[in-house]
C-alpha cells in the first residue's frame, strides 16, 4: 500500500501531462488571439484617427480657397490677359520649368474672341490623371493676396521688363490686419519672388505679369520674357507689360492662382496645391479621387444651370438647365461631388485589414464671382 502511494507521488502520468498541455495551449491561444485583436483594434483606430486628421486638414484648405474664388478681382471677377498667338498658361512652375497638369502641357485660360481671360474660378473637367480607371478633375481659384500690402506702392515702368515699386508720401491703401506699415517689396516672408503673378492697374488698363527675378532692396522687380506662364509677352501683344511706355505709373496687387490636382506619378497618390508659378506642394497623401460640378446663373435669361460637370460646354449635360455659352464668372456654387481619401495601410483595396475611406461631399458658395438676389421684392 505504501509502495503504491510513493509511486503516485513521484510525478504526473503521461495522460495527465497531455491533458495539461492541451489545456495550456488552449488558454495560451485564446490569450494570444485576444492580444492580436486588441493590437489590430488599436492600429485600426489610430489609422482612422490619422485619416480623419489628414482629411480634415485637406478639406479645410480646399474649401477655404474655393470660398475665396474671385475675391479682390472686382466686379465681374475677370481680368483680360495679354493677347497674341501664344496664350498664357497656368499649372506650370517658373522655378522648375515644369507643367504639372494637362499631361504636362499646362492649361490655357478661357478665351472670348481672341482675348484670354483670367477668371476667379477655372474649372478643369477631367483634366487630372486617371486613377483606378476613374478620370479626375482639377480646379483653379484666383484671388488677390490679402497678406501683402503691395497696393500701397506706386509701380513705375522702368523699361519693358522692369518695374520699380516705391512708397508714396501719403498712403491710400488698407493695410492687412496687424500690419502698421507696408512690408518691403523684398520682404523675406511675403515679398515678391520668381513665380509670383502681379496684377497692374495703369489708369484704365490692366496688365498681369510674372516675376522672373526676386525684388531687390530698392524695390526693383524683373518681369523678363520667356517666363513659364507666358504672361510676359512682346510689346506687340495687347495688355502686356512690354507694351507700356517707360515712366508709366500705376498700382499693383499680387494675385494667387491656386490649382488643386492629383499627382499619380508617386505612390500613394497625392492631392497637390500649386500657387501661381511656384513649385506645387503636397496637401495630403492617399487622395484617390477628385470630382466637381458647378451651378451657374444666366443673367440674360435669368435661368439657372445646376450640377454642370463641364460648365460652358454642351456635354456632359448639366443635371438641370444648360450652361452652354456661359462663363466661369457666372458660377454661383462649386459642388465637391467627391474628394476620396484612403487610409495609409500597407497595400491597397478593401480586402486589406483596417482599410477605410473618407469621402467629402459638400458645396461652397462662390460669393465673389456672381451674385443674384433671389429674394428681391
Amino acid at each position: 500500500m505504501s509502495d503504491r502511494r510513493k509511486k503516485r507521488e513521484g510525478g504526473f502520468s503521461l495522460l495527465e501531462m497531455v491533458v495539461a498541455m492541451a489545456l495550456g495551449t488552449i488558454v495560451l491561444g485564446a490569450a494570444v488571439s485576444i492580444y492580436i485583436q486588441g493590437v489590430n483594434a488599436t492600429w485600426t483606430v489610430s489609422q482612422r484617427a490619422e485619416l480623419q486628421q489628414d482629411f480634415r486638414a485637406a478639406s479645410n484648405l480646399l474649401t477655404n480657397d474655393l470660398s475665396l474664388a474671385g475675391a479682390g478681382l472686382g466686379q465681374g471677377a475677370s481680368i483680360q490677359l495679354p493677347t497674341s498667338a501664344t496664350l498664357p498658361l497656368y499649372g506650370c512652375a517658373q522655378t522648375t520649368g515644369t507643367c504639372y497638369i494637362n499631361s504636362g502641357a499646362g492649361e490655357t485660360y478661357p478665351v472670348q474672341g481672341t482675348t484670354p481671360y483670367l477668371y476667379g474660378l477655372l474649372p478643369g473637367y477631367q483634366e487630372g490623371p486617371t486613377v483606378n480607371t476613374m478620370a479626375t478633375d482639377i480646379v483653379t481659384v484666383v484671388y488677390t493676396d490679402p497678406t501683402f500690402a503691395l497696393d500701397c506702392y506706386t509701380a513705375s515702368v522702368t523699361n519693358s521688363t522692369t518695374v520699380t515699386f516705391t512708397l508714396p508720401g501719403t498712403l491710400s491703401c488698407t493695410l492687412p490686419t496687424n500690419i502698421s506699415t507696408p512690408q518691403a517689396v523684398n520682404d523675406a516672408g511675403v515679398g515678391l519672388t520668381a513665380g509670383d503673378l502681379v496684377w497692374f492697374t495703369f489708369g484704365t488698363s490692366n496688365v498681369v505679369a510674372e516675376v522672373t527675378t526676386a525684388a531687390t532692396s530698392g524695390g526693383v522687380v524683373v518681369f523678363a520674357s520667356g517666363d513659364k506662364l507666358k504672361m510676359n509677352q512682346a510689346s506687340s501683344a495687347a495688355r502686356s507689360l512690354a507694351s507700356k511706355t517707360t515712366g508709366t505709373t500705376g498700382t499693383a496687387e499680387r494675385i494667387l492662382v491656386i490649382t488643386y490636382y492629383l499627382d499619380s506619378s508617386v505612390t500613394p497618390t497625392r492631392l497637390m496645391r500649386q500657387v501661381s508659378g511656384h513649385t506645387p506642394m503636397p496637401v495630403a497623401e492617399n487622395v484617390v479621387y477628385l470630382n466637381f460640378t458647378y451651378d451657374l446663373f444666366n443673367t440674360t435669361t435669368t435661368t439657372a444651370a445646376v450640377g454642370c460637370p463641364n460648365p460652358g460646354a454642351i456635354t456632359p449635360a448639366c443635371a438641370n438647365g444648360s450652361s452652354s455659352g456661359l462663363f466661369p464668372n457666372q458660377i454661383t456654387k462649386i459642388n465637391i461631388m467627391h474628394m476620396d481619401m484612403d487610409s495609409s495601410v500597407n497595400g491597397s483595396g478593401f480586402a486589406q485589414k483596417g482599410y477605410s475611406r473618407m469621402d467629402l461631399q459638400t458645396s461652397v458658395s462662390a460669393r465673389n464671382l456672381t451674385y443674384v438676389n433671389n429674394y428681391s421684392n
